[in-house]
């Protein structure tokens, strides 16, 4: 599915399509509507980008403990830790 923004929605934002792209992510992330590969490939960065993105913001990542458990475990079955 695509979204049509016509011009001068743009025009009035003073953005560009690339910004409100990121907008829209950002917006999407945080109401936890998307995760954060999710609203990196929408807003058109890659992950460690729009990480900075959240950062320059003060955007915190959304990570939990349960999302913590998951990586040790894994760190566990690669023999990491």
């Amino acid at each position: 599915m695509g979204v049509i923004i016509s011009d001068d929605i743009l025009e009035a934002t003073h953005m560009t399509e690339d910004e409100l792209k990121q907008e829209f992510a950002i917006l999407l992330y945080q109401k936890e509507k998307l995760t954060l590969a999710q609203a990196s490939r929408l807003s058109g960065l890659d992950r460690l980008q729009f990480q900075h993105l959240l950062a320059s913001r003060r955007i915190p990542i959304n990570y939990d403990i349960e999302d913590f458990k998951k990586d040790l475990d894994t760190l566990r079955k690669i023999g990491r830790i």
